[in-house]
This record gives C-alpha cells, sequence and structure tokens, in this order.
C-alpha cells in the first residue's frame, strides 16, 4: 500500500499574508493543499523545494508574472540572469517571503495539471530520489531526462514532483516539505516502516501527531495519520 500526499507545507514568518499572497496569485487546484506554518528565523539560502507556475500562453505568462510582482513577488537571479537579458523561457520569481517559483512559458506537457505545473526538487541523484518517491506514493516516472526526472500522479490530475539534478551542498532545513499520509485502513506505524525500508530515516515525532522523517537525500517530510 502507498501513501497519499497530503499537504505541502510552508514555513512562515507571517503564515497568513503568505497565504494570502498564494490565494491572490491563483485557486489552489492541486490534489493535496497549501499549509502555512509558523517557523522562527528568517529563510537563509536558496530553497531545495520550489513551485513550477503553468501558464496557458505568453500573455498569460506576462500576466501571471504582473500578477505576482503587484502582491508582493520580486525577481530573483538563480543563475539565469537578469529578467532584461531573456535567457531563459521561464521567469523566476521569489515570494515576500523569499521562496523562489518560476513561472513557465507554455509547455505541452503541463497542460492539464491546473495552476502548477510540478514541484521541483533539487537533487544530486535524480533517478535514485525519484525511485524513493515513486514507491512511497505510488506515482509513476513520466518524464526521464539528463537533468530531470519527473513523476506523474496515477490519476494524472494535478502537478507532478520532479527531481532537478543539482551539485549544491544542502546546508539549511528545508521551508517547504511534503506531509503524506497513509491511505484508508492503513497505519501510520506500518507506513513509517515501509518508508524505513526504501531508505528514509526516522526523526521522531512532530509533536502535531504526525512522524518526522527524511528522504534519502534529507529532505524533510511528515507521515500524518490516515485521513
Amino acid at each position: 500500500m502507498t501513501a497519499r500526499l497530503v499537504n505541502l507545507v510552508f514555513d512562515s514568518a507571517l503564515p497568513r499574508d503568505l497565504a494570502g499572497f498564494w490565494e491572490g496569485l491563483f485557486s489552489w487546484d492541486a490534489p493535496f493543499e497549501p499549509a502555512f506554518r509558523t517557523e522562527a528565523g528568517p529563510k537563509q539560502g536558496k530553497n531545495w523545494l520550489h513551485l513550477d507556475l503553468a501558464s496557458r500562453s505568453l500573455e498569460h505568462q506576462a500576466e501571471l508574472v504582473d500578477r505576482a510582482l503587484s502582491l508582493g513577488a520580486r525577481h530573483v537571479d538563480i543563475g539565469q540572469g537578469p529578467p532584461e537579458e531573456k535567457r531563459v523561457p521561464w521567469v523566476v520569481l521569489a515570494d515576500p517571503e523569499g521562496n523562489e517559483f518560476c513561472v513557465l512559458e507554455p509547455r505541452e506537457q503541463y497542460a492539464g495539471t491546473g495552476a502548477i505545473a510540478s514541484v521541483v526538487i533539487d537533487a544530486r541523484d535524480p533517478e535514485r530520489l525519484a525511485r524513493f518517491w515513486s514507491a512511497a506514493l505510488g506515482w509513476g516516472i513520466g518524464v526521464r531526462e539528463e537533468a530531470i526526472v519527473g513523476l506523474r500522479p496515477p490519476d494524472g490530475r494535478g502537478p507532478g514532483v520532479e527531481f532537478l539534478a543539482s551539485e549544491n551542498e544542502r546546508q539549511h532545513r528545508n521551508r517547504l516539505r511534503f506531509e503524506i499520509a497513509p491511505r484508508r485502513g492503513g497505519s501510520r506505524v506500518a507506513e513509517v516502516r515501509r518508508l524505513r525500508e526504501l531508505g528514509a530515516t526516522g526523526l521522531g515525532s512532530t509533536g502535531q501527531g504526525g512522524e518526522a522523517m527524511v528522504d534519502p537525500e534529507g529532505n524533510e517530510f511528515s507521515v500524518l495519520t490516515p485521513r
């Protein structure tokens, strides 16, 4: 039995304000929900997880960028160059708390995902990490390229999860992370045991009815009770 992806958690200094930004940017139409949790301390370094937003046309892409900027986002350079040089067809922004996200140009493979094309995770070994999360969630590998391996939900609804090759060393706790839960009839204890066998490491109770774990590359996530 596989687990179900329940939440994408954002650690936030001002959860209500950050939730307002994302709600203002678009209606969240993913098969899992965002959760904004209070976390003391400023953001440090680039996030290991980020969102890629889908667009229907170049005009729609520009509209999304303008809307995000009007709500408090800003342009950031993570190696793609300043926006005026247009070295890449996507636009890299950061939300009001510095969480990076990309507004993609129209791409056929994301036509049916809704507002979010994918959740992207930096990985030293994308293939290995994709195999872990494929087994954890029961999602199939739908993209396999030189620098990226991507999973797609079995029902084809909503965004995928993609693992992007990166040589950067992890230095900070992720400010974005998954919460997953056993499917109906399962148990959290059994699910934690199964994930350990797949290569995850347990960190103990979250204090909120969940079990904190890290995947084989140290990305934090939590296992909740069935719901």
